[in-house]
């Protein structure tokens, strides 16, 4: 029985499943949009929303303590893997929804892939 055990694990090793997770939302914050099935996208959206949020309170308490505005930022690049994203995520788009409580992402069904019939959606940043 799976009772309280969390995440999808996608058919794949432990170490593969990471590797995808990290790609996928690296990914999502570098095109701010990406095409894939629905387990990866619903499988990711929620460390993406704790991402943006994390980033957040890392801007605003960067302004009363410089230490845990890094604390945030090394946080981050623990999950991402791309230092370029991670500065993208502070500076572009954690600013973008500092009014916001939430709710990042929009996923959009795209129908079913052809080949083998996977339910497709577009994950994307939602614009405010």
């Amino acid at each position: 029985m799976r009772h309280r055990v969390a995440g999808k694990k996608l058919s794949r090793s432990t170490a593969h499943r990471k590797a995808l997770r990290r790609n996928l939302t690296t990914d999502l914050f570098r095109y701010e949009q990406i095409r894939t099935t629905r387990a990866k996208a619903e499988a990711i959206r929620g460390q993406a929303e704790k991402l943006i949020t994390l980033a957040k309170h890392g801007l605003a308490d960067e302004e009363t303590d410089p230490a845990k505005g890094v604390h945030a930022r090394r946080l981050a690049r623990a999950r991402l893997s791309d230092r370029k994203v991670v500065q993208k995520l502070f500076d572009e788009i954690a600013p973008r929804y500092m009014e916001r409580p939430g709710g990042y992402t929009r996923m959009l069904k795209l129908g079913a892939r052809h080949g083998d019939a996977a339910p497709m959606v577009l994950l994307e940043l939602v614009a405010e």
